[in-house]
């Protein structure tokens, strides 16, 4: 569904939920090749547990679509599409040993974008009065700062 002409508050929330499911798809896409690129057994399992999320996520976005009464479409996530473009390069030119750091790295990168993504999308549902849509993303944003942390950590673990 391509829209020309964002004019009101609903046109807006509409392309910005569209692009969050491109958000997502492009999220469960890197995480498979980080997955792939990651040596240490801990990072792959946070990969895989990270996956399980997103689905999840994906299922919550295909629900606000119908709790604010869209059609589920998807729209372009440039800042997505680089930030998946910047890992595949940095992991391409890199020596094996950095491969956990920047998969790491990525992820949170990654992470920190969703969550102001999702952080905009609920005020924007909330002040719409449409409840259920913000409780979904709600749900969404919780796990993305979880994860977050949990990325961190990890990282902070693997430095040390």
């Amino acid at each position: 569904m391509a829209q020309q002409q964002i004019s009101t508050p609903e046109d807006l929330i509409h392309y910005q939920v569209r692009s969050a499911l491109t958000m997502e798809q492009h999220s469960l896409e890197a995480l498979d090749e980080l997955h792939a690129a990651a040596k240490d057994a801990k990072i792959k399992k946070l990969f895989s547990h990270h996956a399980d999320e997103t689905r999840e996520q994906i299922a919550n976005l295909t629900q606000v679509f119908k709790e604010l009464g869209f059609d589920e479409s998807s729209a372009p996530s440039p800042a997505t599409t680089g930030i998946k473009n910047q890992a595949a390069a940095l992991l391409e030119k890199a020596e094996p040993k950095l491969h956990n750091q920047i998969a790491l790295m990525s992820a949170l990168g990654n992470e920190h974008f969703e969550i102001a993504a999702y952080s905009g999308l609920i005020l924007q549902a909330t002040t719409l009065g449409a409840s259920g849509a913000a409780k979904l993303l709600q749900e969404n944003l919780d796990q993305e700062q979880h994860t977050s942390e949990e990325l961190l950590s990890a990282l902070q673990e693997y430095l040390a």
